[in-house]
């Protein structure tokens, strides 16, 4: 357990809980700080295949600690990013968001750096910034256009309004909404999902999906070489799942 979140490890799964409760999970930058080192164990771990994260009390996060900015906290440097999450683009390992309530400005740019969002029918997300004479820039910006297009991103960014669960799932960037009380249960399903696929075809997926949106066409994403293919190729898991499937058995992933 950190200072500013919980941390629990089982059966290849990383759960972190943003433990600030007393400011809705508001982050400062040393919060940022031990989250991004957090994910960075996360990362270089083979044993771990999927982190989730989530936040203690009411809220998922509310965003950046403006009352600590206030008071002349603290400055330190977070090269990951909000959250430890929202600046990091080599992570090819899977992470889902399960927000628990609010999720605003920094906040929900986190989720948007996740790879799924998996919603409490209690959560509400926002980018309030230009509400207090900010702007998302930790990626809200950059991110919400892409996965929901811009004239519905423009629609909550211009406006600072908030969103439903429910309509995050039709605008396209909440993948599934469960009552609160199963919603844990519910992004650890999601995650038992993925740890019964391949680890390094997992990674390998995720890769390409994200390199392939930055492709300036669809050839270029097709002919590229990936070295996170490579290792798929090359992996023991490469043979395994194939011998797994003629011996009508459960694979043994190894992640190797």
């Amino acid at each position: 357990m950190g200072e500013y979140c919980i941390v629990e490890k089982a059966d290849h799964i990383m759960t972190v809980r943003i433990n600030r409760p007393d400011r809705l999970n508001a982050l400062h930058p040393p919060g940022n700080a031990e989250l991004g080192k957090v994910f960075d164990e996360f990362a270089a771990d083979d044993d771990l295949w999927v982190a989730i994260i989530t936040g203690e009390g009411r809220g998922f996060s509310a965003g950046n600690d403006l009352r600590y900015q206030a008071e002349g906290g603290e400055r330190v440097p977070m090269p990951r990013g909000f959250g430890g999450l929202t600046s990091r683009f080599d992570m090819h390992k899977p992470v889902i968001a399960a927000v628990n309530g609010v999720a605003m400005g920094g906040g929900f740019e986190i989720a948007l750096a996740c790879d799924l969002i998996i919603a409490s029918d209690q959560a509400k997300f926002a980018l309030p910034e230009p509400k207090v004479g900010l702007a998302a820039l930790a990626g809200g910006l950059n991110r919400l256009p892409r996965q929901i297009g811009p004239k519905r991103a423009l629609g909550m960014i211009l406006t600072g309004r908030h969103v439903s669960a429910e309509e995050g799932v039709q605008l396209g960037f909440v993948n599934e909404v469960v009552p609160h009380e199963q919603l844990m249960s519910a992004a650890m399903n999601w995650a038992q999902q993925i740890i019964a696929c391949a680890p390094l075809s997992i990674r390998a997926s995720k890769d390409v999906v994200y390199k392939s949106l930055d492709s300036a066409s669809l050839q270029d994403a097709m002919e590229a070489k990936y070295a996170s293919v490579q290792a798929m190729v090359g992996s023991t898991d490469f043979i395994e799942g194939p011998k797994a499937f003629a011996e009508k058995r459960p694979p043994n992933w190894q992640g190797k």
